[in-house]
């Protein structure tokens, strides 16, 4: 109460942010005189005036009311011209109101400006677009498909071109010369994933005229919230493919579907012997049946009618928090609830997207071979390997090619072991993978099948997205699932998530309808305001209370009966559904009372244009999949204002506030009269899971009757409450993302900072010449530490480990160890190595040897930057492992990953040494460069280790390189024979050198 009276004292914080931007928009106005009286060439060479200011000290603040003046007034001299805008003739008909100046400053200012539909978001970003491009370094707008990316550029181009600037739209098809020349540009849109992969296509190029980007200036990302939230777990992904067969995949789906089928066998069995132990009034018994069948199969269809009874809810929960006591009163590792489960062939946890088999699932599927299906203990057999390796190099009555032939059976003995333990290893997988599959991912939801391949619907568009993938083998398990082509794994080649990409630009803004909700999130993460524009003209949209039903079924003959009644008025419809499937079944219903309606879903999104436009006509039905994320602005037709306006029918709450109050948006757009009503019922993903408990306390206590529906301010509250929760969920998973993934970004910078010293510096030696008394300085601490004694040395494998790595001969005959100081032997071999080198320099000539210099750092860095990303990949799946043990995995992972990373780096110069060292030049002027990047083709996976709901995962967009084959999942190893620096094949995420090798 106090909050909402100093409110009215003082105005809201929105409020009180606008007030003091007024004045800023007095001060553009008065300029507008002077602007009006300037010829247009007067007009366009105040561009050129404001450049030469800020060269001479002025700031883009000191500039800034008169650069939005002239952006205002050359708006006003386009007023009534026509040009073409993805191929229809529009006629320009827009200046900025006094609100669009507002929101230019704030997005000048590096915020968010929140703006309702239809407030021309579009050409606000013009304000500060412009300005910012005035300092050369060049602005990017980034949209959320190629199709705004091109609309804005055609539509807002002609405005900078007037006035002066270029500018430039970045599509996924296009060279890299082409997209060097739309970068060069004073303005470049494109979407947030194809600005992305330029970054992490230029740090994968071995010639700097190869790389497209310019920097990282200032960026305005619209529809900010898809872009930054919706989407903030999406790493970006540039991937090789894997030697590794997916045979696996279809040879087990078949047994993975009869296992399904059994359990859904045993799943009925249970709900038959529950409804007739509630009948003898048993019901704790029957609350381990209904909690066996909630692990087993929770969306089976009369377990959730079931469930609408609260007594028998609270009575699962109930039971399972019983069940899960049970474990800490007894001090055993096993629960009672996991001995429960036992008699399931597999278990469904629906809010972690997790599904494994059990014992008796192992059993069935393994026909009898029982090793087929559990990983192999290596470690003793690895270690004895190794010491028998130590045993032969230690034998001096072995001659150098007796040894060398023994240590190759040695060698391939250890890939025997290998690959009987990834033959496991990936079977385990692929099982795992098949169950999710069929558990808990849904056709025609999640994903359809069209021309023989499995293609993801994108959960908050709607949108089919045929470039994407679901990664770690997901995607293959659907295709195996679906009897389609199943295609190939992809190891991991560049990362970053959107989160760090954009985090990288000097600064960054924002334009969305919603974006107040996730304040918080904005601020904490992105360290950006939101600011809430006040619309030009007042909203009258009336938004009617939510109507609750007990069933699906009950609600969908609402939603029918509502829509019949808006058709009779005239009135145009907008229904949001959240899946393909939804608007399919709504769709059947329709032509079954004879309304007319168009679709719009992932199956009908060619017509999508079309299908927008008609929406806002009298008496137009829309049904739209997840209508919320399209950036779409519905008109209405002539007369339909006065008959009330675009009507709003969502059919289930999504589990975003800000979701919801994007599809409301579409209705009442700059004044124009409309209304909207959601309709709910406890079958709903959201409340099943998150909210369904507290309604049916609510219904009890308003006596609810069964078929009764509810429209009540208490429920709507309660809903909302569910929605928090869950938006609560996903801010902690994607916090906890940004926190693994900012571990990543500083190696990140590191590693790219290091390749980019390559393709920049003419010169590099002094900096390659400090590597290599580094790798000197490695070898010296292995073999002559300095804090033993003289006998301890090991002089003599210091001089192998010379010759065997970089090609140098070293002799310690003669030393005395009584007088020599380690200090002195590390500047004998500084002289032999440098001595080497100005060898080399002189045989191929200053010129090669700075080329030989650039390839051999960006040879070594990207080789064994992708063998890091594969350890890391391996380290971050296993290190969850670390919380059973009491230890917080977060630190366990920094840790690790600080270890790795300084070994990665040792391993660098070390690659780097000895490719200068061992290369040869048959002729200078035609040194071999590095392989180039390949050409790429964007292909999307998806992470299934998180849920956000239930079965939503995040995604992963991937670029997939068709270059050099990588190497498959054995325990984690790359190449033909386990290098000390290489990660350990064990699976422990350490450099082998450190962990099953250290013996060697």
């Amino acid at each position: 109460m106090i909050f909402s009276l100093l409110g009215k004292l003082f105005g809201t914080k929105h409020e009180r942010d606008i007030k003091k931007l007024l004045p800023l928009v007095d001060e553009i106005k008065s300029h507008e005189a002077e602007m009006a009286g300037l010829s247009d060439r007067e007009l366009r060479a105040k561009t050129a005036e404001f450049k030469r200011r800020l060269s001479g000290g002025e700031t883009l603040d000191d500039i800034l009311p008169e650069a939005y003046a002239v952006v205002k007034e050359g708006c006003r001299r386009l007023y009534g011209k026509t040009w073409f805008v993805r191929g229809h003739e529009i006629t320009w008909d827009m200046v900025h109101f006094d609100c669009q100046l507002i929101g230019g400053i704030v997005l000048h200012q590096g915020k968010i400006a929140e703006m309702a539909t239809g407030e021309g978001k579009t050409l606000v970003a013009t304000l500060p677009i412009y300005l910012n491009a005035l300092t050369g370094k060049g602005v990017h707008l980034i949209t959320v498909n190629d199709y705004l990316a091109s609309r804005d550029r055609e539509w807002m181009g002609p405005i900078y071109e007037f006035l002066g600037l270029a500018a430039g739209c970045i599509q996924q098809r296009m060279d890299s010369e082409e997209r060097q020349s739309h970068y060069r540009a004073d303005v470049t849109c494109g979407t947030n994933s194809e600005f992305g992969f330029d970054y992490l296509r230029d740090n994968m190029c071995v010639m700097k005229e190869q790389q497209v980007q310019r920097g990282h200036h200032y960026a305005i990302v619209d529809e900010v919230d898809s872009v930054l939230i919706d989407e903030a777990r999406t790493p970006l992904i540039i991937s090789g493919p894997v030697e590794q067969s997916n045979e696996q995949y279809e040879a087990l789906a078949p047994a993975v579907d009869r296992l399904y089928k059994q359990q859904q066998r045993i799943v009925g069995k249970l709900l038959e012997e529950a409804e007739k132990l509630v009948e003898r009034g048993e019901t704790y018994e029957a609350g381990k049946k209904l909690l066996m069948v909630k692990k087993g199969a929770p969306k089976d269809k009369r377990f959730l009618e079931l469930m609408e009874n609260p007594k028998l809810q609270k009575l699962v929960h109930r039971v399972e928090l019983d069940m899960m006591g049970d474990k800490l009163m007894a001090g055993t590792e096993e629960s009672a609830l996991m001995k429960l489960v036992s008699d399931l062939y597999f278990t469904i946890d629906e809010k972690q997207n997790v599904a494994d088999l059990t014992e008796k699932g192992r059993r069935t599927i393994s026909s009898g071979k029982l090793d087929m299906f559990v990983v192999l203990e290596i470690e003793d057999e690895e270690r004895q390997i190794n010491v028998e390796i130590e045993e032969l190099l230690a034998d001096d009555s072995l001659d150098e090619q007796a040894k060398l032939a023994r240590e190759a059976e040695l060698e391939a003995k250890r890939w025997e072991l290998y690959d009987r333990f990834n033959a496991a290893s990936q079977r385990i997988h692929a099982v795992s993978q098949l169950l999710k599959a069929n558990s808990l991912f849904e056709r025609d939801v999640d994903y359809i099948v069209t021309d023989n391949k499995v293609v993801i619907v994108d959960e908050f568009t709607g949108r089919l997205m045929p470039s994407r993938r679901y990664s770690d083998g997901l995607h293959q398990a659907l295709e195996a699932k679906e009897r389609v082509k199943v295609g190939e794994a992809n190891q991991t080649l560049a990362t970053i998530t959107l989160q760090n990409y954009y985090k990288m630009h000097d600064k960054l803004a924002g334009m969305t309808g919603t974006a107040d909700t996730e304040a918080q999130e904005f601020h904490d993460i992105y360290k950006l305001d939101v600011v809430v524009i006040p619309t030009n003209r007042q909203l009258i949209r009336y938004n009617y209370p939510d109507v609750i039903h007990k069933t699906e079924r009950e609600k969908f003959r609402a939603v029918i009966n509502e829509i019949k009644e808006m058709h009779k008025l005239g009135r145009p419809v907008l229904v949001g559904t959240i899946s393909v499937e939804k608007s399919e079944t709504l769709g059947k219903m329709l032509r079954a009372e004879r309304i007319p309606h168009h679709i719009l879903n992932a199956k009908y999104h060619e017509r999508e244009a079309e299908i927008v436009a008609r929406a806002g006509q009298r008496g137009a039905v829309t049904i739209a999949t997840n209508m919320a994320g399209r950036g779409t602005d519905i008109k209405l037709g002539e007369s339909v204002a006065e008959l009330g306006g675009l009507h709003i029918v969502g059919t289930e709450r999504h589990e975003s506030r800000r979701i919801d109050n994007q599809l409301r948006g579409r209705s009442g757009r700059q004044g124009d009269p409309g209304s909207s009503r959601f309709y709910i019922s406890l079958e709903d993903d959201l409340m099943r899971l998150f909210g369904s408990d507290r309604i049916m306390r609510i219904m009890e206590r308003l006596g609810i009757e069964e078929d009764q529906p509810i429209e009540h301010g208490l429920v709507t509250k309660s809903i909302e409450t569910a929605q928090k929760r869950v938006e609560a969920h996903n801010l902690e998973i994607r916090k906890h993302l940004l926190k693994y993934d900012d571990v990543m970004n500083t190696q990140r910078e590191i590693i790219y900072a290091e390749r980019q010293k390559a393709l920049d510096k003419p010169n590099i030696k002094e900096h390659v010449l400090e590597m290599l008394d580094d790798v000197l300085e490695g070898m010296m601490e292995e073999f002559v530490p300095a804090d033993t004694l003289p006998d301890e040395w090991n002089l003599r494998g210091l001089s192998d480990r010379m010759r065997r790595r970089l090609g140098l001969h070293v002799r310690f005959e003669g030393i005395d160890l009584e007088t020599v100081q380690p200090e002195e032997i590390f500047e004998t071999l500084q002289k032999i190595g440098r001595a080497a080198y100005e060898d080399r320099e002189k045989r191929f000539g200053s010129e090669t040897m700075r080329e030989i210099e650039r390839v051999a750092i960006l040879r070594a860095v990207d080789s064994r930057w992708k063998d890091h990303l594969y350890a890391m990949d391996l380290l971050k799946e296993g290190i969850g492992l670390r919380g059973y043990g009491g230890k917080d995995p977060l630190v366990e992972y920094k840790h690790e990953a600080y270890n790795l990373f300084s070994e990665m780096i040792a391993d660098v110069k070390l690659g780097v040494a000895e490719f200068l060292f061992r290369v040869q030049v048959a002729k200078p002027e035609k040194l071999e460069e590095p392989v180039p990047v390949p050409s790429q083709t964007v292909l999307t996976a998806h992470d299934s280790s998180v849920s956000s709901l239930a079965k939503k995962a995040p995604q992963q967009t991937t670029v997939a390189s068709d270059g050099a084959k990588q190497p498959a999942k054995v325990p984690v190893r790359v190449g033909q024979k386990v290098g000390r620096n290489e990660p350990c094949p064990c699976g422990s995420g350490k450099k082998y050198k450190k962990c099953c090798g250290v013996s060697q």
